[in-house]
This record gives structure tokens, C-alpha cells and sequence, in this order.
């Protein structure tokens, strides 16, 4: 496609999704309800926005505070969904492999002991198993932005400097226009400092503006017990990521002070294979590497492959939100307003 053919196309798809947000907003009784407060985390570009580990420490910060948080997600890319609502972990242990849970929920169930997990294209047939089987007092809403079928107590956008000289799909990664960021509650901003995440709040026309912050901890070996492993500066290290955006991993592990030797990319969500392993060895033995790190994400379904003696390690990542206290306050009181009105649905509305 040309790219005169791509602006006029996503001229009518960023139109649609214009519509389409129109459409729930005219008419709050579309949105279904659930009985307790939903915190939705959602971005407008496709894939490599961040979203789970920002997904992850809301859920973190919830359960400190004392509720009983339930994830409510999608599943992508599982190898064998299930109709229904499938129960990755019901807070207190996990209770559903990689096939059926997806690679993404599966880690959440692994890092959020106290956290139920919940994958299903319904979302509020999910949340309402949650409320009654679970006992949730608070749903967080995983890729909720243009999840419009469900109502929420609070909307969080994703966004960064990319977003604003962005198109829609297909000239470029948006699913939906700029303007539509004014719908969100607050925008979560990747940016290195605080001045830079307000400037792009007051492009996106948003007065509430956080910063989401990033680092990465030690590594830790896929197999086996995963244990933490010591990767010394200037180490020479081969790179597989299979995730949105690979580039950003390549470069959190070079700030972190490692040499890059190589680098696999694969697609997001790669259902690696034996025969991926042994490639990938082969790539790092030929660089001369001394580790091989993927992602956390990337490690739940290469550990599912038995990687073996293979020096394969995961390096986890760890997000904030700043200012912290000014988020939790924020946060907490917007969920607050939501339990005491918690009488707007009845679980099964």
C-alpha cells in the first residue's frame, strides 16, 4: 500500500474508532457494570506500550492497600483457549498452564501472590466470577482503553513521545486518533523526567499526568529454580526478545551496562519451539556471548521448551509511577468513590 493509500485509509479507520467510542459514550447504559470498582489500563498504540508491568504494580499497590484485586485480561496468542472464563489463579495459587492461559496472565499469576487472574473475551462475565467465586473488591481492567463494553471507575492511558507523530492503523500504530486520550482519566507517561511527561499531557489536552518509571533487576535463570544469576559489567550478552518492542529491551540491557554480541528478535507472543533453542544457542555461541536474556514475558514460554543446562536468564523488569504518593492518593480515592456507589450494579446486571 502506498503510503498516499495508507493516510487515506487510516483517515477512515481512525474515523470508525471515532465512531465507535461516540456510540458507548451517548448511551451509558451500553456499558455493562460490574458491583465493584474497575481500574482500566489501556494505551493507543498496538502492542509494546508497556501495559503489563504497569498492570502489575497497580495490582501490587491495590493489594498493600488491603483489597482483594482481580486481573481481568484478554489471553492473547493462547494455544488452547477455552470458552468461557478460564481461571489462571484464583489469588491463592495457580491453577492453569501456559496453553490455556497465555504468556502474559500466566506471569502476572506467577509475580502477584493475593492476586486472582481471570482471562476471557468477556471481561464482565469474568469480573462478575471474581466478585462471587473470588470474593474481588477491585477489578483491574488489562488493555481497557478501547474495551468500551465494560464500565470503569477509572481510565489510565499509556502514552509516550512516539504516540504524538504517530497515524492510525494502517500508516501507522494507533487504534484510534490522538483526540481520543481525552477520554482517559489520566495520562501514565514513559518519559525520562517529569517536565517531559506534563509537556506530552498538555499535548494530549490531559490535566492529570503521571510519569511511569522503568528498571531492570538481576537477572534470573529460566530453568529450574530461577535463580538469580551475576552478570558482571561489560559481560558480552545475547539479546531474545519476543516482544512489541524489542528495541526498547536492546536498549534498558546496553543502559544497564552490558555488551550486546547478538540479537534474536522474534514476534510478540512466539511460540518458541526446540527447534528455536537450538538456534538460538548456535546465534550465541557464534558471538561469543556469555548469557543469553530474554524477557520475563519471554521466559514463561521458553522455560515451557525444558532449555536445559542453556545459560538462558530472564531480566525482570521493574515499573513506578511518580509521583508515587500523588499516584496512590489519586488512585485509592478515585476506587474509593467507586466502592461507596458500588450499589450502581448488582452482580448480575
Amino acid at each position: 500500500m502506498s503510503g498516499v493509500a495508507a493516510l487515506a485509509a487510516a483517515s477512515v479507520y481512525g474515523a470508525a474508532a471515532a465512531w465507535r467510542r461516540r456510540w458507548y459514550a451517548r448511551d451509558p447504559s451500553r456499558r455493562r457494570a460490574l458491583a465493584r470498582p474497575v481500574v482500566s489500563v489501556g494505551n493507543l498504540r498496538v502492542g509494546g506500550s508497556g501495559k503489563t508491568p504497569v498492570v502489575e504494580h497497580i495490582a501490587r499497590l491495590l493489594l498493600e492497600h488491603g483489597e482483594r484485586p482481580a486481573i481481568l485480561t484478554r489471553g492473547y496468542a493462547r494455544r488452547s483457549p477455552r470458552d468461557g472464563v478460564t481461571i489462571v489463579s484464583d489469588g491463592s495459587r495457580v491453577v492453569a498452564d501456559l496453553s490455556v492461559a497465555g504468556d502474559e496472565p500466566l506471569m502476572l499469576a506467577r509475580a502477584l501472590p493475593g492476586v486472582a487472574v481471570l482471562v476471557g473475551a468477556d471481561r464482565h462475565l469474568s469480573g462478575c466470577l471474581a466478585e462471587r467465586r473470588l470474593g474481588a473488591t477491585v477489578h483491574v481492567l488489562d488493555d481497557g482503553f478501547q474495551y468500551f463494553e465494560l464500565a470503569r471507575d477509572v481510565d489510565l492511558l499509556l502514552v509516550s513521545e512516539d504516540d504524538l507523530s504517530d497515524h492510525p492503523l494502517p500508516a501507522g500504530r494507533l487504534r484510534e486518533r490522538l483526540s481520543a486520550a481525552t477520554a482517559a482519566d489520566a495520562a501514565l507517561v514513559n518519559a525520562g523526567y517529569a517536565a517531559a511527561a506534563e509537556r506530552i499531557g498538555r499535548a494530549l489536552d490531559l490535566p492529570t499526568v503521571f510519569r511511569v518509571t522503568r528498571a531492570i533487576g538481576a537477572p534470573r535463570m529460566v530453568a529450574g529454580a530461577r535463580d538469580s544469576v551475576v552478570v558482571p559489567p561489560a559481560s558480552r550478552v545475547f539479546l531474545v526478545p519476543g516482544i512489541g518492542r524489542p528495541d526498547r529491551f536492546e536498549a534498558e540491557v546496553a543502559a544497564a551496562g552490558w555488551e550486546i554480541a547478538g540479537m534474536m528478535a522474534f514476534r510478540d507472543h512466539h511460540p518458541f519451539d526446540a527447534r528455536d533453542l537450538k538456534r538460538i544457542a548456535a546465534a550465541a555461541r557464534a558471538s561469543f556471548a556469555a548469557i543469553i536474556l530474554t524477557t520475563e514475558k519471554d521466559a514463561v514460554r521458553l522455560a515451557a521448551c525444558d532449555p536445559g543446562a542453556l545459560p538462558l536468564a530472564s531480566v525482570p523488569l521493574f515499573v513506578g509511577v511518580e509521583p508515587a504518593d500523588r499516584f496512590r492518593e489519586w488512585l485509592l480515592a478515585r476506587i474509593d468513590q467507586g466502592a461507596r456507589g458500588f450499589s450502581r450494579a448488582s452482580p448480575s446486571s
